[in-house]
């Protein structure tokens, strides 16, 4: 029996410390592919390069697993992923991280990993965004690599829904043990920015951004209070935006005969 085929990526660059974790953890699940971009490419989003050129070189540095850094968005490294480096090869699994960086809440729609896992589900295969709430570049996964583990062989052994990717998310290391899992929704919080305007050595004009994380919810059943309690956060989430209920509310309250 062939082992599980996993596509591996992430933001963070390909020379990320959390990658390489990623990448030892996934070795003991399956054959291992390694497509990420070159260099850090952190609230990214779904982007991907349109009119310019678009890189892939192969990359030695994982002991003998096929890997390749592009200079492109983690988009378009699982779009290259699948159109050129596995080309008729189907991924049993897509995994993006592990992120050093929490990407709970609304940090999901800016997030380069989870972009990653996102375009992975678009093709239709199970995927998985892995992030560590913890931005040191030395940060210390070794609290979350069984887990990590777990649950990886959970979606190899159990599938996902059709078009959905997991936003997983792994409390920083404390001195107690991650308490379990829970699955949960998104919170409702947003980061409240602020632009300091400064001027470059030529007198020049540009803006630093900078800001706070804003949680409103008081609920127990997101993400936000799963990794303030110490527990890893599970958010399945969906490519499709339509908010359902709204479609419903203005078919019936908006008077659309006078728009004729």
């Amino acid at each position: 029996m062939s082992k599980p085929l996993i596509l591996v990526s992430n933001d963070d660059g390909i020379t990320s410390k959390g990658i390489r974790v990623l990448v030892s953890i996934m070795k003991k699940l399956g054959e291992v592919v390694v497509v990420a971009p070159d260099s850090p490419q952190s609230g990214m989003g779904h982007a991907i390069t349109i009119g310019e050129t678009l890189r892939l070189y192969d990359e030695d540095i994982f002991d003998g697993i096929a890997a390749y850094k592009s200079s492109g968005t983690p988009a378009d490294c699982v779009k290259l992923a699948k159109h050129y480096v596995l080309k008729d090869r189907t991924p049993d699994l897509v995994v993006s991280g592990i992120n050093h960086g929490s990407n709970t809440s609304i940090s999901v729609l800016y997030s380069g990993t989870m972009s990653a896992a996102i375009e992975g589900a678009l093709e239709g295969y199970p995927s998985i965004g892995f992030s560590l709430c913890d931005y040191s570049s030395k940060a210390d996964f070794s609290h979350v690599e069984e887990w990590v583990e777990k649950i990886a062989r959970q979606v190899l052994e159990n599938g996902i829904p059709k078009g959905i990717a997991l936003n997983v998310n792994f409390p920083p290391k404390q001195n107690e043990d991650i308490k379990g899992i829970k699955v949960c929704r998104q919170a409702d919080a947003k980061w409240q920015e602020e632009f300091s305007e400064r001027f470059d050595p030529t007198g020049r004009k540009y803006f630093w951004m900078a800001g706070n994380f804003v949680n409103f919810d008081k609920g127990e059943d997101n993400d936000e209070w799963a990794i303030a309690n110490n527990y890893v956060s599970i958010v399945p989430c969906q490519y499709d935006l339509t908010a359902y209920h709204a479609i419903t509310q203005m078919n019936k309250n908006w008077d659309w005969e006078k728009l004729k």
